[in-house]
């Protein structure tokens, strides 16, 4: 069972790339909104070793914010 958030941005990708660095792992993790939309997150290396993060696998893009920009063209 999935834990519950308060968050309400939560969104299901598959996490592409894993680039393992010295201490921090880059993430990038693929969004299925539109083609070639992708979000990418730093964590540090022990995070996506104590998560499972694997490349091909399930990986949830949660976005907390107290602020939320809107703009429009023109």
């Amino acid at each position: 069972m999935a834990p519950k958030l308060s968050a309400r941005n939560i969104l299901k990708g598959t996490a592409n790339v894993i680039t393992n660095g010295v201490v921090d792992t880059e993430v990038i993790v693929f969004i299925e909104l539109s083609p070639g939309v992708e979000i990418v997150s730093i964590i540090t290396k022990s995070s996506a070793e104590n998560i499972g993060l694997t490349i091909g696998g399930s990986a949830y893009a949660i976005i907390n914010a107290s602020d939320v920009i809107v703009a429009v063209d023109g």
